[in-house]
């Protein structure tokens, strides 16, 4: 066990919150540079919020994660992708598929209930 797994999740909770609150100033960050760099962006994490509570939709989730609906995000601070841009973003996609194959054999074998179950209830 790792120190996330040690993590508690009123913790882990409130750091989600702050980067949450983090990507609303930066509006600067465009979803496409995060996808690029990264390998995720707000709406990953809206859909993360999804998969973790299934009964947010996902635009629910993404108004969580924008702090306003996600067309009225894309009208007042989304540009135009460059070529670059999207082959980047196509580049870290083919490196996140690679990754999410390697956890999909791992989980949830690897992870405790606290980290797999809502509030760490039941068994994997």
């Amino acid at each position: 066990m790792d120190d996330l797994d040690r993590l508690d999740d009123a913790t882990a909770a409130s750091a989600f919150r702050r980067l949450v609150r983090h990507l609303r100033r930066r509006k600067d960050a465009e979803n496409i540079e995060l996808m690029g760099l990264a390998g995720f962006c707000r709406n990953c994490l809206a859909d993360w919020l999804v998969e973790a509570d299934s009964r947010l939709s996902k635009e629910a989730a993404r108004e969580i994660v924008y702090g306003m609906s996600s067309a009225e995000w894309k009208a007042q601070h989304q540009g135009e992708a460059s070529a670059e841009q999207l082959a980047r973003m196509e580049e870290s996609l083919r490196r996140n598929r690679a990754l999410d194959e390697a956890l999909a054999e791992s989980f949830p074998a690897s992870d405790p209930p606290a980290m797999t179950q809502p509030g760490g209830q039941g068994t994997p």
